[in-house]
């Protein structure tokens, strides 16, 4: 009966709802427990066949530019073939990123001409997108970030620094300022575990899907 109200809730308040996060926030995992919860569509991000990540993580002043233009046609890519075309029997899609990310890592990665042009080429084809109901940020401080980064044991993410993340974790708050017209709900997750335990993970369920929110930054502490 409880998932039946949870579903029942979410159609009528969203239609679209993206968990977002600093690298290591859990937000892939949310998503696709929310998704398998309520038979919603799974958008995934497919970062992980990208060439020019493990590059630039090993030289980012030489690959930093090719590789937030790949990402940037990729995530374009993906979202117009999965998320535009209609699907009959899943009303609710979940996506583990925004395509406003391609801005937020190229504002931690790129400077001066190589961002100004960039910027130029994101906001020509981000208004064609659907925009979400709701934009969920995991909040993470760069300690844990670092812990979780460590745990799942990729190669390419082992030159990450705690700077690093303090830079993105910037440029995504500048960029929810700047645009003031979105819903955002920040939850900040530091002193809980929604992966292992099971009454955390329907906190966050419970904050996501059945409190209103009005249209700017909101912020939550579980």
């Amino acid at each position: 009966m409880r998932d039946f109200l949870y579903f029942s809730a979410m159609k009528i308040k969203y239609n679209y709802v993206v968990i977002e996060g600093n690298i290591g926030a859990g937000k892939t995992t949310l998503a696709g427990r929310i998704a398998d919860q309520f038979n919603a569509r799974l958008i995934l991000e497919h970062f992980a066949d990208n060439p020019f990540l493990p590059k630039f993580y090993s030289d980012p002043d030489k690959y930093s530019f090719p590789l937030e233009l790949s990402f940037l046609a990729s995530r374009y890519k993906q979202l117009q073939e999965e998320l535009v075309p209609q699907d009959l029997f899943k009303t609710f899609t979940v996506a583990d990123y925004y395509f406003m990310k391609s801005l937020v890592f190229a504002a931690s990665t790129l400077t001066g001409d190589e961002y100004n042009l960039y910027r130029q080429i994101f906001y020509i084809i981000y208004g064609s997108l659907p925009k979400p109901d709701l934009y969920v940020y995991l909040h993470l401080n760069p300690d844990r970030l670092l812990s979780n980064i460590e745990k799942r044991g990729r190669n390419y993410e082992k030159s990450i620094t705690k700077e690093y993340l303090m830079k993105i974790q910037e440029s995504y708050f500048s960029l929810f300022k700047q645009n003031p017209g979105n819903k955002y709900l920040v939850i900040d997750i530091n002193e809980i575990d929604f992966v292992s335990d099971e009454k955390n993970y329907s906190k966050i369920i419970d904050t996501i899907f059945f409190d209103d929110y009005p249209i700017g930054l909101n912020k939550v502490i579980l």
